[in-house]
């Protein structure tokens, strides 16, 4: 069974039924998945209001953030915070800090769905607790997947959870989905834009320099995910979350490289057929759909101009340029505490990237010989995938090529 999604269209029933209201959390609201789902939360203002939001330190965007939606309760994941916060800059609502304070606004009572937009493994805890609270959530946050997968869906079967996937790709997956049924899946295609160095050979990407890593083709991201996407392993993280959202066998799952970033995903049912989400590039879309589902209202996103004349590209990922893609399909295969490794790995290894301190083709290099030399466990609990996710971040800090 894939993970559970909520599903509320009975006999169409729900489109007699008057507009209720969502009260959402935003977790991580500061950053690219916040600001864009607040977007989404201004063209939507009668169908979705904002409860609480979070950040990690920037507490002067999120003061503006609170009051311009009247948010109830506030977190800052920065314990330091609280001596640089001005009295009053967030009116009458409820601050705390530090991971209790994201936990807290994540599993409060008003709360119908909670949005998990913080960047990296920092984000499990506060959807780790959303869940067990049994809360809907839409998840741009991979890296839970990623680090807890087995573990996630197991509480998923024990609460009244859901999970919807706001990442581009698995949102066009969700809902290509909904045209046949799960056993009828052959395999799902998750696309990849290729990111600025596409074609490159390895010499040349040994030259690679932080300031043209950051330049994306296509989307406007944080600049850990836009490294990511440069080396691939974004990709390679988003086949361990569709492994386990999906409920999927990893022959299952391909990927390809789509540079225009039109086809955001496709499934391939057994007949052959093959069903495609298409749209220019803008997060705001899956959120949106992610907060409204199943029905679907006008957006604010930009349109397919037919009038055009287009070209869609798919051609096959270099895995000898990009290793990062294979190092995806082995943790989806093996588990067990693979994920946590691999992912605590690569975001040590992007920082020391961005800071001068690692060379681009040394990301995938280090994730490697550290993945290689954990002490694997195929069924660890949630505690024993923080060890293993601190140890990796050690041995990644002290890592020389």
């Amino acid at each position: 069974m894939p993970l559970r999604i909520p599903v509320e269209i009975v006999d169409g029933a729900c489109w007699d039924q008057p507009v209720s209201t969502k009260h959402i959390a935003i977790l991580g609201s500061t950053g690219s998945i916040g600001t864009s789902c607040l977007d989404v939360v201004r063209a939507l203002s009668e169908r979705v209001q904002v409860h609480g939001l979070t950040a990690h330190t920037r507490w002067k965007e999120l003061s503006q953030q609170c009051q311009e939606f009247g948010a109830h309760q506030i977190a800052l994941g920065d314990m330091g915070t609280s001596v640089a916060i001005h009295n009053g800059c967030f009116g009458t609502a409820d601050v705390s800090y530090g991971q209790e304070g994201i936990e807290r606004v994540a599993t409060h009572p008003d709360v119908d769905f909670v949005v998990s937009g913080i960047v990296g493994a920092a984000g499990l805890r506060g959807t780790w607790a959303a869940l067990q609270a049994g809360k809907s959530i839409g998840l741009a946050n991979k890296e839970t997947l990623v680090v807890a997968g087995s573990i996630i869906a197991e509480q998923l079967r024990k609460t009244d959870a859901s999970l919807i996937p706001i990442d581009s790709e698995h949102s066009a997956i969700f809902q290509a989905l909904q045209c046949g049924r799960r056993s009828d899946v052959r395999r799902v295609i998750l696309t990849a834009s290729g990111g600025p160095f596409r074609g490159w050979s390895r010499s040349q990407l040994a030259e690679v320099t932080p300031e043209r890593a950051l330049a994306h083709p296509t989307w406007d991201m944080g600049p850990k995910i836009t490294i990511d996407s440069a080396t691939m392993m974004n990709k390679a993280l988003e086949v361990i979350e569709a492994r386990w959202l999906f409920d999927l066998d990893v022959e299952q799952i391909d990927v390809v490289i789509h540079p225009q970033s039109i086809v955001h995903s496709m499934v391939e049912f057994v007949d052959g057929s093959v069903m495609a989400q298409m749209s220019p590039p803008d997060m705001r879309l899956p959120i949106q759909y992610a907060l409204t589902y199943p029905e679907r209202h006008p957006g604010i996103s930009p349109r397919m101009d037919f009038a055009q004349p287009h070209t869609l590209e798919f051609i096959p990922p270099d895995r000898e340029a990009f290793p990062a893609l294979d190092l995806g399909f082995e943790v989806a295969q093996r588990g067990g505490t693979c994920g946590a490794v691999l992912n605590a790995a690569n975001e040590v290894a992007v920082s020391r990237f961005l800071n001068g301190d690692l060379r681009f083709v040394d990301i995938p290099r280090v994730c490697q010989e550290v993945l290689n030399n954990h002490d694997y466990d195929p069924h660890p609990s949630l505690d024993e995938l923080f060890r293993q996710d601190a140890w990796a971040r050690q041995e990644t800090k002290t890592w020389r090529s």
